[in-house]
């Protein structure tokens, strides 16, 4: 008897989650370079082909985590409070995430967390692989939103060009934060200066860069 639909998915998700954590403890206990697929495999007693299923690359069994994240810009821009321009609503989302230590802001140092991060941001390839995957994606969406700003009146060029300042600004944020921690600073002593670094990155934006 062929199994319910429900159940089914529910053992594909255990599977790649399975998948999932068995990666990343082998990245972290020896390096992204140093494993191979084959052994990720092993671990999680799947066959390559079944793992490959999951995850097309290997680089992709660290960062699906990302996936989350996607368009995540552009939802803040089409859900914003009348008169509130774009660069506000995501200085003000960028602000309520490092209140709340949000991973993605770079501001938090639980060791899971950390350890996630070094892996990223201290592999190439996977580095590499986070900007130019998620953050093409996360571009697009965002120029898709910006339109609203003048009415629809911005060329295509200005909008993607505005929405890669938007995203780029979010990114160097998060990522300067994480050098921060790695420094030896908790999340808690770092908060202050990653609030004003925040506004000074997001207000020369709202400036123009030429205003300095």
């Amino acid at each position: 008897m062929d199994e319910p639909a429900g159940l089914r998915e529910r053992k594909k998700e255990r599977t790649r989650n399975l998948i999932a954590q068995e990666a990343l403890r082998l990245f972290r206990e020896k390096g992204f370079d140093e494993v191979s697929v084959v052994e990720v495999a092993a671990a999680a007693e799947v066959s390559k082909a079944t793992l490959f299923r999951y995850f097309p690359t290997k680089e992709d069994l660290v960062l699906h985590r990302f996936a989350d994240h996607l368009g995540e810009a552009a939802r803040v821009v089409r859900e914003r409070p009348a008169g509130l321009t774009p660069t506000v609503a995501l200085r003000d989302h960028f602000l309520a995430g490092l209140a709340a230590r949000d991973p993605i802001t770079g501001l938090n140092d639980q060791p899971q967390v950390l350890s996630f991060q070094d892996l990223v941001y201290r592999t190439p390839s996977l580095h590499i692989g986070m900007r130019l995957r998620y953050t093409g994606q996360d571009i697009d969406a965002l120029a898709d939103a910006l339109p609203a700003v003048s009415g629809g009146s911005n060329p295509p060029i200005v909008r993607r060009l505005a929405a890669a300042h938007l995203i780029a600004v979010q990114q160097e944020l998060g990522q300067e934060n994480w050098r921060t921690i790695t420094s030896g600073r908790t999340a808690d002593e770092a908060y202050g200066d990653a609030v004003t670094a925040a506004k000074g990155a997001y207000g020369q934006l709202m400036r123009g860069l030429d205003a300095g």
